[in-house]
């Protein structure tokens, strides 16, 4: 049975809210001052800290410096003033949520039944760091790019809280996964994640759409309908381009994130609101509120965390890792496996994707219908807007000439196009077969004992991490030493590429830090 720890020095409160916790098959204790409270995390230590922030002996808020207590149980402000200021004390110091008194028993029932500890979720997200090492996402975003690292922090860091979240970007950069991710991480994670575009819905109906409406509210209202926050009671209402929602609902919204409370249309009866709000927009928010779009108090009221994602042209060596995620997910859906040859892709990472991610799904796709053959070639996508890369060959910048497979290798791979993840292992672009594994070559490979331009022989029996040292060095001096471009082709980033390098040279002694330094002579 969970333990629970009340610290309040109201006695009556601290009684009241005893009985209702232990209604919920809580074991309950209660301390009356900081020093008591210790006394009991030492004794017995706790599941839920339901915790006062003013108290004779001290602010509620200095138990935070017990970094047992932090990383081993969930705490719940109690306060009698919920605050902008307080919410992000409290999220920096690690609290999970607040209840604002006089408590509310529904609002106290969805903390207790949403109880999990730190370290649980701490544990997730550490394994979700490592899968992004490893296949390239990280919950349901793709990308190893510098600019998506500060992203997927902020994600991991407020995802355990119950604080709302404001995220940006333009359309297309997936703000969406963004807000489904932060919920899969969340203590609300069992209950639904329900997206709502405010600007899909007619401005006539969208007030219905969210709040609900009683039968007979209006022409039409033939029956009883649930709205958003009825439909995600106890889960996350996520409002997509929350800007296009009307000022006269935009204050009504207020006054539910303030309450906790709203009515159906047509209702005279209150009903409660558990929910978590994550809002989203495209516009610059400052822009939003001087242009009538956004009320400013709605905006400071939502934006207490708030997170920025980065257009795909700032990320672009992540188009690869995207393209081939797309790719394989098309192939699954369709039931024919396709691959880009190495001129779709370098067309691929030569455009600047003013339509983001979306718009590299849209056109991934497009490309594999329009492929007559197994193999997807550069005619039916965008036209390239980037420059190659200095001094590359026309048609020759990603172009690595396919690996003779030995009949042993082919034979140990004989379904999958790449047996090992090309992303994670650097054995080439993602989406293009990694063909020195496999034994499936997006073009017909040489003839047995051909000389073979740019290729890559890899005996049978090298290491994994030998074979990525190889394709890697291999793929720099392809590119005349470019290393902006080699990080973009084999789906890394520069930053990993820069310390592969590193290491290589410090195995290989003073020889191979002398063949770095003239591999590494462009960035």
């Amino acid at each position: 049975m969970a333990h629970a720890l009340i610290v309040d020095d109201d006695g009556d409160a601290a009684e009241s809210l005893q009985a209702l916790i232990a209604a919920e098959h809580f074991t309950v204790s209660v301390a009356y001052s900081l020093r008591d409270a210790r006394r009991h995390v030492a004794m017995q230590p706790p599941d839920l800290v339901l915790l006062d922030l003013e108290l004779p002996d001290g602010n509620g808020m200095d138990l935070f410096t017990d970094a047992q207590l932090v990383a081993n149980s969930e705490i719940v402000l109690i306060t009698g003033h919920a605050s902008l200021e307080t919410s992000i004390q409290a999220l920096r110091l690690g609290a999970a949520d607040y209840l604002v008194k006089p408590i509310n028993l529904r609002h106290l029932q969805g903390v207790l039944s949403r109880v999990m500890r730190p370290a649980v979720l701490q544990a997730e997200v550490a394994d979700l760091h490592a899968h992004l090492a490893q296949a390239g996402n990280f919950g349901h975003l793709w990308g190893r790019a510098p600019a998506m690292l500060p992203v997927y922090e902020q994600i991991s860091r407020v995802a355990g809280t119950g604080v709302s979240v404001f995220i940006q970007g333009e359309s297309g950069t997936g703000k969406e996964l963004v807000a489904q991710t932060v919920h899969d991480l969340s203590r609300r994670r069992k209950k639904p994640f329900l997206a709502v575009n405010c600007g899909a819905i007619s401005p006539n109906l969208i007030e219905s759409e969210i709040f609900g409406h009683e039968k007979g509210a209006f022409t039409g209202a033939d029956h009883q309908h649930q709205g958003f926050f009825e439909r995600a009671s106890g889960g996350t209402l996520f409002l997509d381009e929350l800007t296009e929602m009307p000022l006269e609902l935009q204050v009504k919204l207020l006054r539910v994130l303030e309450t906790g409370r709203y009515m159906r249309v047509g209702s005279t009866q209150t009903m409660e609101a558990d929910v978590r709000v994550i809002a989203a927009s495209n516009r610059p928010l400052i822009q939003a509120v001087e242009a009538g779009k956004l009320r400013e108090d709605l905006l400071y009221r939502l934006n207490v965390f708030p997170i920025e994602l980065p257009p795909l042209r700032d990320r672009l060596s992540d188009v690869p890792l995207l393209a081939g995620h797309f790719l394989r997910a098309i192939s699954a859906k369709e039931g024919q496996a396709k691959q880009f040859n190495a001129a779709a892709m370098e067309r691929l990472c030569r455009y600047r994707w003013p339509g983001n991610v979306r718009e590299l799904r849209n056109a991934v796709q497009r490309a594999y219908v329009m492929a007559r053959g197994e193999i997807i070639n550069e005619q039916w996508l965008p036209a390239a807007d980037l420059p190659p890369p200095e001094g590359a060959e026309a048609g020759l910048a990603v172009d690595l000439a396919p690996v003779p497979v030995p009949p042993a290798v082919s034979a140990a791979f004989p379904t999958e196009p790449a047996a090992v993840p090309a992303e994670s292992a650097g054995l080439g672009v993602p989406g293009l077969p990694a063909r020195g594994v496999a034994g499936r070559e997006s073009e017909p490979g040489p003839a047995p004992g051909a000389s073979v331009p740019d290729a890559l022989v890899l005996p049978i029996g090298c290491s994994m991490a030998e074979i990525e040292r190889r394709f890697i060095l291999a793929t720099l001096q392809h590119y005349k030493q470019h290393k902006e471009r080699t990080a973009a082709v084999l789906g890394i980033s520069l930053k990993t590429l820069y310390n592969r390098l590193k290491e290589y040279a410090a195995a290989d002694g003073g020889a191979a830090s002398s063949s770095d330094a003239e591999l590494g002579g462009r960035s």
